[in-house]
C-alpha cells in the first residue's frame, strides 16, 4: 500500500527484547492526519460531514473486563457539562449488552460522542474530560479509539520472539462495516494534509504503544534516511 505525498519505502524494524517491532515508515513519515470536524466524512454508508460522526457511529470494542471496568468508572465522574448523553447513560448504562464488551450506540453514535453543537463541547466526552482534567486522552478514552489510525498486529517470531507490525487501520480492519463504509480516512489524499509527519503528530500515542526508547530510535533512523 502507498499512501498520498510518500514513496513506499517498507517495513523499519526496532528490536525491544524478545519483541521485534516493524513500523510502516511510509505511513508514519506521510502528512495523514485526523479531519473530524474538518471535512471528516464518517464511516457510514453515505458520506455525511455534516453529522460529526467520525468514526464513532458503531461504538467502540473493549479490549477487556479492566478497560470496560475503567471506562465504566470514568463515565461515572463525568459530569452533565462535557457529557451529552448523560441522562441515557444513567437510565440504560453505557454498553450495547451484558457482556460489556462494546459501547451502547444512541442515535446512530457512541453514546460518549457529543454532537455539533453542544455547549460542553463536541467529540468524545471523555476526549473533552481528559483535557479538561489536564490529562492524556490515553488514559481516558477506550484503547481503539485513542490508538486510531495506527494499528499493531502481533504475530510470532523465531527464537520464542513476538513480532508487532505497526501499520495504517484499513478498511478490512473494520470487520463487516468495512464493506460498507463509503470512505475510510487512511485512503486517497483527503486527511493527507496534516503539516507534520504521523511520526510526530501522534507521538504520543506511538510512545504509549511501543515505548519512548522504541520511538526514539525509530525516529532517529527516519531522521538519518532524510524522513
Amino acid at each position: 500500500m502507498s499512501y498520498a505525498g510518500r514513496v513506499t519505502r517498507g517495513l523499519e524494524e526496532v528490536r525491544d527484547g524478545d519483541t521485534i517491532w516493524r513500523f510502516d515508515v511510509t505511513f508514519l513519515t506521510s502528512t495523514w492526519n485526523c479531519i473530524w470536524g474538518r471535512g471528516c466524512l464518517g464511516i457510514g454508508p453515505e458520506p455525511a460531514p455534516e453529522l460529526g460522526l467520525g468514526c464513532c457511529s458503531i461504538g467502540a470494542d473493549l479490549g477487556d473486563e479492566d478497560e470496560a471496568r475503567m471506562i465504566s468508572a470514568l463515565a461515572a465522574t463525568l459530569d452533565r457539562s462535557v457529557f451529552e448523553r448523560h441522562g441515557e447513560a444513567q437510565d440504560g448504562g453505557i454498553f450495547s449488552d451484558e457482556t460489556r464488551m462494546h459501547t451502547r450506540v444512541v442515535e446512530g453514535a457512541c453514546i460518549f460522542l457529543n454532537r455539533p453543537g453542544f455547549s460542553g463541547g463536541a467529540g468524545c466526552a471523555l476526549h473533552v474530560a481528559a483535557l479538561r482534567a489536564g490529562e492524556p486522552p490515553t488514559e481516558w478514552k477506550p484503547s481503539v479509539c485513542w490508538q486510531l489510525p495506527i494499528k499493531v498486529d502481533w504475530e510470532p517470531g523465531a527464537g520464542g520472539t513476538e513480532v508487532a507490525t505497526v501499520r495504517a487501520w484499513t478498511r478490512q480492519d473494520w470487520g463487516a462495516e468495512g464493506h460498507s463504509m463509503a470512505w475510510c480516512c487512511t485512503e486517497g489524499s483527503l486527511a493527507y494534509d496534516g503539516d507534520t509527519k504521523v511520526v510526530d503528530s501522534l507521538r504520543g500515542e506511538l510512545a504509549e504503544l511501543v515505548g519512548t526508547e522504541v520511538l526514539a530510535e525509530l525516529r532517529r533512523r527516519i531522521d538519518a534516511q532524510g524522513g
